[in-house]
């Protein structure tokens, strides 16, 4: 953690409802303080309808890349005028709210977040409804089958066949000795994002096709909670995201997929099969405060984070 970030950075990721801030300021004071019309000290011109502040909604994976990228941001401009001179002398405030990819494209549907955050393509429809979207392809994921490492599992094969995958996930396995008979008759504890889901819709399309998952599996409200789940239990197993294996290095077992790694080089050329776009959408164009980012965020040093964090940048 860089030095002095306590003086003027505050990011807090709520999932759900909740708002997360960035600011030198109070969020409140900074969203309804901010005028029409500034002036700006230097230039003494009016900077129209700028704004200081930017929100954030939607993908759980893809929320602490945004925070990541808006603390390095803040921490080296503080306020506008440092970003460029034209621009008024206020606080940056950058607000994630991470609830997942369907409410990211919501909320900039509904018009109560200026970006939306997804961790799956965009489809047609969303693009239909949103009318002017601008898409920022930020890097790739990919969707990896994990297990505790004491699972005994580990000690046999370090492969599972699409249909073995299927099968455990729609609960045909139902204990880990079906899947081999040298296997303890414990039973299998599955784990997924929620239904609604960018992560389960990407896993129901690569994988699961017409077939549902098994009707007790633990929905987990966040990808870092799906983590957690089977860090703690040796009979669990989940589609981890490829980010968080690498963020917990040691305490999960990414397996082969149809004798296929989940390494970045498979996931880049599309061998992986369960792999996902990181996107960023906005309708309309984008206001001079929201390019200054965005530019930082596709910059090199945007993708030195995203790789940082262990995601593969789009660029």
């Amino acid at each position: 953690m860089k030095k002095h970030i306590s003086l003027f950075l505050c990011i807090l990721l709520i999932f759900g409802l909740a708002l997360t801030g960035c600011s030198k300021q109070d969020p409140e004071t900074t969203v309804n303080g901010q005028p029409e019309n500034n002036v700006n000290e230097n230039t003494g011109k009016e900077t129209e309808e700028f704004k200081a502040q930017m929100t954030f909604n939607g993908s759980s994976t893809l929320a602490p890349v945004i925070s990541a990228i808006a603390t390095d941001f803040i921490e080296e401009f503080t306020t506008w005028d440092k970003v460029d001179s034209s621009f008024p002398s206020e606080n940056i405030a950058i607000y994630v709210s991470a609830g997942g990819s369907g409410a990211g494209v919501k909320a900039v549907l509904d018009g109560t977040s200026d970006f939306g955050m997804l961790a799956r393509g965009i489809k047609d429809e969303e693009k239909e409804k949103i009318g002017n979207a601008k898409e920022f392809l930020l890097g790739i994921d990919a969707l990896t089958i994990s297990i505790n490492p004491e699972n005994p599992l580990t000690k046999i094969k370090d492969d599972l066949s699409t249909e073995e995958v299927k099968k455990i996930f729609s609960g045909e396995y139902k204990y880990w000795d079906d899947v081999d008979s040298s296997l303890p008759h414990n039973e299998i504890v599955v784990v997924i994002r929620d239904l609604g889901g960018g992560a389960h819709e990407v896993f129901q399309k690569s994988v699961m096709g017409d077939t549902s998952v098994r009707e007790d599996a633990i929905q987990a409200p966040s990808m870092g909670a799906l983590v957690t789940k089977v860090i703690e239990n040796k009979d669990a197993i989940g589609y981890a995201s490829f980010g968080m294996v690498n963020q917990n290095l040691g305490k999960l077992v990414p397996l082969k997929v149809d004798g296929v790694e989940p390494t970045k080089e498979n996931i880049v050329d599309g061998s992986y099969k369960i792999s996902r776009p990181l996107i960023v959408v906005k309708n309309g164009e984008l206001n001079p405060g929201q390019q200054a980012f965005m530019d930082m965020v596709t910059s090199s040093k945007g993708s030195e984070i995203i790789e940082k964090m262990g995601f593969v940048p789009a660029n």
